[in-house]
Protein backbone atom coordinates (compact mmCIF):
# COMPACT_ATOMS: atom_id res chain seq x y z
CA UNK A 1 0.00 0.00 0.00
CA UNK A 2 1.46 3.49 -1.27
CA UNK A 3 1.60 6.10 1.33
CA UNK A 4 -0.91 8.95 0.72
CA UNK A 5 -1.87 11.97 2.77
CA UNK A 6 -5.58 12.78 3.19
CA UNK A 7 -5.66 16.61 3.30
CA UNK A 8 -8.82 18.56 4.08
CA UNK A 9 -10.41 21.11 2.27
CA UNK A 10 -11.63 22.50 5.28
CA UNK A 11 -9.74 24.35 8.74
CA UNK A 12 -6.70 23.38 7.66
CA UNK A 13 -2.97 24.95 6.95
CA UNK A 14 -0.79 23.16 4.30
CA UNK A 15 2.80 22.79 5.63
CA UNK A 16 2.25 23.69 8.90
CA UNK A 17 5.50 22.32 11.56
CA UNK A 18 2.04 20.78 13.26
CA UNK A 19 1.01 18.85 10.27
CA UNK A 20 4.58 17.82 9.50
CA UNK A 21 4.61 16.21 13.35
CA UNK A 22 1.84 14.52 12.88
CA UNK A 23 1.94 10.77 11.80
CA UNK A 24 0.36 9.31 8.78
CA UNK A 25 -0.09 5.49 10.01
CA UNK A 26 -1.29 3.14 12.92
CA UNK A 27 2.44 2.33 13.11
CA UNK A 28 3.89 5.96 14.05
CA UNK A 29 1.64 6.50 16.35
CA UNK A 30 2.95 5.34 19.83
CA UNK A 31 0.87 4.94 23.03
CA UNK A 32 -2.83 4.69 22.87
CA UNK A 33 -2.46 1.07 22.13
CA UNK A 34 -6.31 -0.43 22.83
CA UNK A 35 -7.68 2.52 21.06
CA UNK A 36 -4.98 2.15 17.78
CA UNK A 37 -5.55 -1.93 18.01
CA UNK A 38 -9.57 -1.31 17.84
CA UNK A 39 -9.49 1.65 14.74
CA UNK A 40 -7.26 -0.59 13.09
CA UNK A 41 -9.27 -3.77 13.46
CA UNK A 42 -12.28 -1.41 12.13
CA UNK A 43 -10.28 0.22 9.76
CA UNK A 44 -9.63 -3.18 8.15
CA UNK A 45 -12.34 -5.03 8.33
CA UNK A 46 -14.13 -2.24 6.55
CA UNK A 47 -11.98 -2.42 3.78
CA UNK A 48 -11.93 -5.98 3.37
CA UNK A 49 -15.63 -5.24 2.99
CA UNK A 50 -15.02 -2.24 0.46
CA UNK A 51 -17.48 -0.24 2.59
CA UNK A 52 -17.78 2.55 4.60
CA UNK A 53 -16.75 2.96 8.19
CA UNK A 54 -19.15 3.03 11.08
CA UNK A 55 -19.26 6.28 12.73
CA UNK A 56 -16.79 6.76 15.44
CA UNK A 57 -16.42 9.30 18.71
CA UNK A 58 -13.10 10.49 19.85
CA UNK A 59 -13.35 11.83 23.03
CA UNK A 60 -10.41 12.56 25.59
CA UNK A 61 -8.25 15.66 26.80
CA UNK A 62 -7.12 18.34 24.83
CA UNK A 63 -4.03 17.31 22.70
CA UNK A 64 -3.72 13.64 22.75
CA UNK A 65 -4.12 12.77 19.07
CA UNK A 66 -7.80 12.69 18.31
CA UNK A 67 -7.23 14.72 14.85
CA UNK A 68 -4.35 12.81 14.22
CA UNK A 69 -6.09 9.56 14.71
CA UNK A 70 -8.65 10.73 11.97
CA UNK A 71 -6.21 11.37 9.55
CA UNK A 72 -4.65 8.07 10.40
CA UNK A 73 -8.04 6.57 9.53
CA UNK A 74 -8.74 8.50 6.32
CA UNK A 75 -4.99 7.25 5.09
CA UNK A 76 -5.22 3.46 6.15
CA UNK A 77 -8.47 3.34 4.52
CA UNK A 78 -7.88 5.20 1.44
CA UNK A 79 -10.39 7.42 1.31
CA UNK A 80 -11.11 11.32 1.15
CA UNK A 81 -11.52 13.45 4.96
CA UNK A 82 -12.99 16.78 5.01
CA UNK A 83 -12.73 18.40 8.28
CA UNK A 84 -14.60 21.14 10.01
CA UNK A 85 -15.37 22.30 13.93
CA UNK A 86 -18.92 22.45 15.89
CA UNK A 87 -18.64 26.22 16.15
CA UNK A 88 -17.86 26.57 12.31
CA UNK A 89 -21.20 24.68 11.54
CA UNK A 90 -23.52 27.62 12.27
CA UNK A 91 -27.06 26.31 10.55
CA UNK A 92 -28.37 23.67 8.71
CA UNK A 93 -27.59 24.67 5.40
CA UNK A 94 -23.77 24.68 5.83
CA UNK A 95 -24.19 21.36 7.51
CA UNK A 96 -25.77 19.77 4.01
CA UNK A 97 -23.35 21.97 1.94
CA UNK A 98 -20.24 19.50 4.08
CA UNK A 99 -22.80 16.51 3.09
CA UNK A 100 -23.67 16.86 0.20
CA UNK A 101 -20.24 17.37 -1.08
CA UNK A 102 -18.97 13.84 0.38
CA UNK A 103 -18.47 10.94 -2.04
CA UNK A 104 -19.47 6.71 -1.10
CA UNK A 105 -16.79 6.16 1.65
CA UNK A 106 -15.85 9.51 2.41
CA UNK A 107 -14.83 10.29 6.11
CA UNK A 108 -16.38 13.64 7.21
CA UNK A 109 -14.48 14.84 10.60
CA UNK A 110 -16.24 17.43 13.13
CA UNK A 111 -13.90 18.61 15.85
CA UNK A 112 -15.41 19.79 19.07
CA UNK A 113 -18.55 18.59 18.46
CA UNK A 114 -19.97 19.09 21.38
CA UNK A 115 -20.34 22.51 20.50
CA UNK A 116 -22.77 21.78 17.79
CA UNK A 117 -25.67 24.49 17.36
CA UNK A 118 -28.55 21.94 18.61
CA UNK A 119 -30.40 22.67 15.55
CA UNK A 120 -27.45 21.24 12.95
CA UNK A 121 -27.30 18.43 15.66
CA UNK A 122 -30.70 17.10 14.93
CA UNK A 123 -30.35 17.29 11.13
CA UNK A 124 -27.31 14.72 11.66
CA UNK A 125 -29.60 12.40 13.24
CA UNK A 126 -30.63 11.31 10.11
CA UNK A 127 -27.54 11.81 8.42
CA UNK A 128 -26.03 9.38 10.74
CA UNK A 129 -29.17 6.64 10.31
CA UNK A 130 -31.01 6.82 7.17
CA UNK A 131 -28.05 8.87 5.06
CA UNK A 132 -30.42 11.64 4.11
CA UNK A 133 -31.49 15.22 5.81
CA UNK A 134 -34.48 16.99 5.08
CA UNK A 135 -34.25 20.89 4.83
CA UNK A 136 -37.10 23.18 4.86
CA UNK A 137 -36.85 25.85 2.31
CA UNK A 138 -38.97 29.57 3.01
CA UNK A 139 -41.10 29.95 5.72
CA UNK A 140 -45.40 30.89 6.85
CA UNK A 141 -47.61 29.04 4.45
CA UNK A 142 -45.58 28.83 1.38
CA UNK A 143 -42.97 26.58 3.67
CA UNK A 144 -41.57 23.41 1.94
CA UNK A 145 -39.65 20.50 2.91
CA UNK A 146 -37.22 19.22 0.56
CA UNK A 147 -35.16 15.68 1.22
CA UNK A 148 -31.20 15.24 0.01
CA UNK A 149 -30.08 12.18 -0.52
CA UNK A 150 -26.49 11.93 0.49
CA UNK A 151 -23.64 9.26 0.27
CA UNK A 152 -22.93 6.81 2.56
CA UNK A 153 -20.41 7.92 4.64
CA UNK A 154 -18.51 8.01 7.93
CA UNK A 155 -19.07 10.41 10.90
CA UNK A 156 -15.75 11.04 13.26
CA UNK A 157 -16.87 13.22 16.29
CA UNK A 158 -13.88 14.64 18.52
CA UNK A 159 -14.87 15.88 21.70
CA UNK A 160 -12.78 17.33 25.00
CA UNK A 161 -15.97 17.08 26.86
CA UNK A 162 -17.96 14.08 26.04
CA UNK A 163 -20.95 14.61 29.04
CA UNK A 164 -21.90 18.03 26.85
CA UNK A 165 -22.74 15.43 23.94
CA UNK A 166 -26.88 14.56 24.12
CA UNK A 167 -27.84 11.21 24.71
CA UNK A 168 -29.99 10.84 21.08
CA UNK A 169 -26.17 12.03 19.37
CA UNK A 170 -23.61 9.98 21.54
CA UNK A 171 -26.08 6.60 20.65
CA UNK A 172 -25.62 7.25 17.04
CA UNK A 173 -21.80 6.18 16.91
CA UNK A 174 -21.11 3.21 16.98
CA UNK A 175 -18.21 3.25 18.68
CA UNK A 176 -16.76 5.93 21.57
CA UNK A 177 -13.21 5.48 21.52
CA UNK A 178 -11.22 7.44 24.71
CA UNK A 179 -8.30 8.59 24.88
CA UNK A 180 -5.92 8.89 28.28
CA UNK A 181 -2.78 10.87 28.57
CA UNK A 182 0.64 8.84 28.00
CA UNK A 183 3.01 7.40 29.66
CA UNK A 184 7.06 8.34 29.52
CA UNK A 185 7.79 5.71 27.44
CA UNK A 186 5.18 6.58 25.01
CA UNK A 187 6.39 10.39 25.32
CA UNK A 188 9.78 9.78 24.76
CA UNK A 189 9.25 7.48 21.14
CA UNK A 190 6.86 10.33 19.81
CA UNK A 191 9.51 13.31 21.22
CA UNK A 192 12.30 11.44 19.30
CA UNK A 193 10.15 10.88 16.32
CA UNK A 194 9.67 14.28 16.27
CA UNK A 195 13.24 15.62 16.48
CA UNK A 196 14.13 13.08 13.72
CA UNK A 197 11.39 15.21 11.49
CA UNK A 198 12.91 18.34 12.48
CA UNK A 199 16.70 17.28 12.26
CA UNK A 200 17.22 18.32 15.87
CA UNK A 201 19.82 16.19 17.64
CA UNK A 202 18.48 15.05 20.88
CA UNK A 203 20.08 12.23 23.63
CA UNK A 204 17.50 9.56 25.52
CA UNK A 205 17.81 11.76 28.56
CA UNK A 206 16.43 14.80 26.63
CA UNK A 207 13.70 13.02 25.53
CA UNK A 208 13.30 11.82 28.93
CA UNK A 209 13.65 15.35 30.51
CA UNK A 210 10.69 16.78 28.11
CA UNK A 211 8.49 13.51 28.76
CA UNK A 212 8.32 14.15 32.49
CA UNK A 213 7.07 17.47 31.52
CA UNK A 214 4.93 17.81 29.13
CA UNK A 215 1.77 16.44 31.15
CA UNK A 216 1.31 13.15 29.59
CA UNK A 217 0.12 15.17 26.34
CA UNK A 218 2.08 14.68 22.75
CA UNK A 219 1.01 18.70 21.65
CA UNK A 220 2.71 19.96 25.09
CA UNK A 221 6.00 17.26 24.16
CA UNK A 222 6.16 18.42 20.65
CA UNK A 223 5.91 22.55 21.82
CA UNK A 224 8.64 21.54 24.58
CA UNK A 225 10.70 20.03 21.84
CA UNK A 226 10.83 23.09 19.80
CA UNK A 227 11.22 25.08 22.78
CA UNK A 228 14.55 23.17 23.92
CA UNK A 229 15.76 22.76 19.71
CA UNK A 230 15.43 26.73 20.46
CA UNK A 231 17.67 26.69 23.39
CA UNK A 232 19.89 24.34 22.32
CA UNK A 233 20.32 25.95 19.01
CA UNK A 234 21.49 29.81 20.70
CA UNK A 235 23.11 28.03 23.68
CA UNK A 236 24.18 24.52 24.02
CA UNK A 237 25.54 23.62 20.10
CA UNK A 238 22.39 22.28 19.08
CA UNK A 239 22.65 19.28 20.67
CA UNK A 240 19.53 18.54 23.71
CA UNK A 241 20.67 16.75 26.75
CA UNK A 242 18.95 16.54 30.00
CA UNK A 243 20.65 19.28 31.34
CA UNK A 244 19.86 21.49 28.40
CA UNK A 245 16.34 20.05 28.46
CA UNK A 246 15.94 21.52 31.93
CA UNK A 247 16.88 24.84 31.51
CA UNK A 248 15.28 25.45 28.62
CA UNK A 249 11.54 24.33 30.05
CA UNK A 250 12.52 26.19 33.53
CA UNK A 251 12.65 29.30 31.30
CA UNK A 252 8.53 28.64 30.59
CA UNK A 253 8.10 27.93 34.00
CA UNK A 254 7.44 24.16 33.93
CA UNK A 255 8.81 22.25 37.21
CA UNK A 256 10.49 18.84 37.05
CA UNK A 257 6.90 17.58 37.24
CA UNK A 258 5.40 19.17 34.68
CA UNK A 259 2.99 21.67 36.64
CA UNK A 260 3.10 24.68 34.93
CA UNK A 261 2.82 28.65 36.80
CA UNK A 262 -1.11 27.91 36.65
CA UNK A 263 -0.99 24.52 38.36
CA UNK A 264 1.12 25.94 41.25
CA UNK A 265 -1.76 29.06 41.63
CA UNK A 266 -4.46 26.39 41.83
CA UNK A 267 -2.67 24.68 44.54
CA UNK A 268 -1.62 27.68 46.40
CA UNK A 269 -5.04 29.36 46.22
CA UNK A 270 -7.19 26.08 47.83
CA UNK A 271 -4.59 26.14 50.13
CA UNK A 272 -3.63 29.80 51.31
CA UNK A 273 -6.81 31.24 50.37
CA UNK A 274 -9.65 28.53 50.96
CA UNK A 275 -7.81 26.45 53.82
CA UNK A 276 -7.53 23.40 51.67
CA UNK A 277 -11.13 23.16 50.79
CA UNK A 278 -13.44 22.32 49.89
CA UNK A 279 -13.81 25.35 47.41
CA UNK A 280 -16.11 25.38 44.30
CA UNK A 281 -14.33 26.13 40.59
CA UNK A 282 -16.11 29.55 40.31
CA UNK A 283 -13.74 31.05 43.57
CA UNK A 284 -10.89 29.38 42.15
CA UNK A 285 -11.84 30.63 38.79
CA UNK A 286 -11.73 34.12 40.24
CA UNK A 287 -8.76 33.69 42.50
CA UNK A 288 -6.19 32.76 39.79
CA UNK A 289 -7.44 34.48 36.61
CA UNK A 290 -8.69 31.99 34.48
CA UNK A 291 -12.04 30.64 33.06
CA UNK A 292 -14.10 28.05 34.56
CA UNK A 293 -14.42 26.13 31.52
CA UNK A 294 -10.04 26.09 30.99
CA UNK A 295 -9.53 24.81 34.59
CA UNK A 296 -11.78 22.04 34.12
CA UNK A 297 -11.13 20.90 30.75
CA UNK A 298 -7.21 21.69 31.03
CA UNK A 299 -5.81 22.29 34.49
CA UNK A 300 -7.99 20.05 36.70
CA UNK A 301 -7.58 16.35 34.79
CA UNK A 302 -4.18 16.81 34.95
CA UNK A 303 -3.79 17.81 38.55
CA UNK A 304 -6.29 14.69 39.61
CA UNK A 305 -4.41 12.26 37.85
CA UNK A 306 -1.61 12.93 39.53
CA UNK A 307 -2.80 12.59 42.92
CA UNK A 308 -2.78 16.91 43.84
CA UNK A 309 -6.29 17.66 43.47
CA UNK A 310 -9.86 15.46 44.50
CA UNK A 311 -13.21 16.97 43.56
CA UNK A 312 -16.06 16.07 45.96
CA UNK A 313 -19.87 17.05 46.00
CA UNK A 314 -18.63 19.73 48.00
CA UNK A 315 -16.06 21.41 46.10
CA UNK A 316 -12.09 20.37 45.17
CA UNK A 317 -9.94 19.60 47.61
CA UNK A 318 -5.99 19.97 48.14
CA UNK A 319 -4.45 16.17 49.14
CA UNK A 320 -1.43 16.00 51.06
CA UNK A 321 0.42 15.71 48.10
CA UNK A 322 -0.32 19.15 47.23
CA UNK A 323 0.28 20.54 50.65
CA UNK A 324 4.03 18.59 49.98
CA UNK A 325 4.79 19.81 46.39
CA UNK A 326 4.47 23.24 48.05
CA UNK A 327 6.60 22.69 50.93
CA UNK A 328 3.55 23.68 53.23
CA UNK A 329 2.26 21.68 56.05
CA UNK A 330 -1.15 19.73 56.06
CA UNK A 331 -4.19 20.44 58.23
CA UNK A 332 -4.38 18.19 60.86
CA UNK A 333 -7.93 18.65 61.98
CA UNK A 334 -10.27 16.05 62.23
CA UNK A 335 -12.98 18.42 59.86
CA UNK A 336 -9.92 17.82 56.83
CA UNK A 337 -9.86 14.39 57.27
CA UNK A 338 -13.72 14.15 56.68
CA UNK A 339 -13.65 16.28 53.97
CA UNK A 340 -11.06 14.18 52.08
CA UNK A 341 -13.29 11.11 52.66
CA UNK A 342 -16.14 12.63 50.90
CA UNK A 343 -15.88 10.07 48.33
Amino acid sequence: MSERFITSTLNRKDGSSDNLLRPSRFADFPGQDDAKDLLELMVRAAAGRNEPLEHILLSGPPGLGKTSLAYIIANEKECTLKSSSGPAIEKPGDLAGLLTSLSEGDILFIDEIHRLNPVVEEYLYSAMEDFFIDIVLEQGPGARSVRLNIPHFTLLGATTRQGMLSAPLRSRFAVNVRLDYYDDTSLVEIIKRSARILETDIDEDGALELARRCRGTPRIANNLLRMARNYAQVKADSQITAQVAAKAVNMLKIDPDGLDDIDNRILEAIICNFNGGPVGVKNISVTVGEEEGTLEEVYEPFLIQKGYLVRTPRGRIATPKAYQKLGIAGRKSKDSNDQMNLF
